[in-house]
């Protein structure tokens, strides 16, 4: 098996035959040796220290915040011990609690994620998603009548019984792919990223699209360029807010750009050996080391292509 992409493979068993044991459930946010991650307003909750580490806090610590109804979720276990997901996002000043003061802070995981061991790296983006979604569906999209959490905070059902829908997290799929032709590759630049950084190019799946055609859609609306050989890669959860990107290589066929100035502010070839012989500065570097863009780059750098 290839190596992992970041936020990937955590090591953590799902136990989703468990999600319905009240019981177990129970026991396990009453043992203090079970972990939970606070989740505040989409922020992770990191531990102080020289390296950042997730800031894993005991039952015991937010058994209040719990008791009073704050949406739980059950991540699973990681060497046998329950891992939970807290939303915090009810409590407008999260530094002046007194169960979180000292113990950590809140930040974006883009900022702090690449600086995480891959399990934690893993177990923080899987909390932030699972209550993302939480947040944006408190209410049915059949009837709009209210929703609970139910299963361990992996399913919401509608409170209204003539309805009585059910709703399941959802990860909105985009493909992200590296466009090579020879010994060059296609790297293009958007409006807010940092200065110079150049990445793959990326969009979402349409209804009734298969992945292969929405890489050609994707690059020809772009960039203009037409490619074949379109070769998948590997995958990478991004709960960014709630999706999973779907990455290949694809060869291009054409190599005039013709850039769609409404999705890129640039786009332009690479040579192999140029970007190896260049230092990131803000004239050009690649993509966040976390990122399956940064992962399809260095693999076509190195030689490792499948198209």
């Amino acid at each position: 098996m290839q190596r992992p992409n970041f936020y990937a493979s955590s090591g953590l068993d799902r136990v989703s035959h468990l999600r319905r044991d009240a019981d177990w459930l129970a026991a396990r946010l009453a043992d203090p040796s079970s972990r939970i991650q606070p989740v505040w307003r989409s922020q992770s909750f990191v531990a102080p220290g020289e390296r950042p580490a997730a800031g894993w806090l005991s039952p015991i610590d937010l058994g209040e915040h719990v008791a009073a109804g704050a949406t739980v979720a059950l991540l699973g276990l990681y060497e046998g011990i329950a891992h939970f997901a807290l939303d915090l996002s009810h409590v407008e000043d999260p530094g002046a609690d007194a169960t979180l003061a000292g113990r950590g802070a809140f930040m974006d995981l883009r900022r702090v994620g690449p600086l995480l061991g891959h399990a934690e790296g893993g177990m923080l983006a899987y909390a932030r998603g699972i209550l993302h979604w939480h947040s944006r569906h408190r209410f049915c999209g059949v009837c709009g009548s209210p929703t609970v959490a139910t299963d361990a905070g992996h399913q919401r059902r509608c409170t209204d019984a003539a309805c009585n829908a059910s709703h399941f997290p959802r990860t909105d799929p985009a493909v992200i792919m590296l466009v090579h032709r020879g010994d060059r590759c296609l790297l293009g630049r958007q409006p807010h990223f940092p200065p110079g950084m150049h990445s793959t190019l990326a969009g979402f799946v349409e209804p009734g699209e298969s992945l292969e055609d929405a890489v050609a859609r994707e690059v020809r609306e772009e960039t203009g360029i037409l490619v074949d050989e379109v070769s998948y890669h590997s995958s990478q959860p991004w709960p960014f807010p709630a999706s999973i990107m779907l990455g290949f290589h694809a060869r291009a066929v054409t190599d005039a750009l013709e850039i769609d100035g409404n999705e890129l502010e640039g786009a332009a070839w690479f040579e192999r050996r140029w970007i190896l012989n260049h230092g990131g500065d803000d004239g050009f570097r690649l993509p966040r080391p976390d990122s399956i863009a940064r992962r399809l780059v260095e693999d076509w750098l190195k030689g490792d292509v499948r198209a």
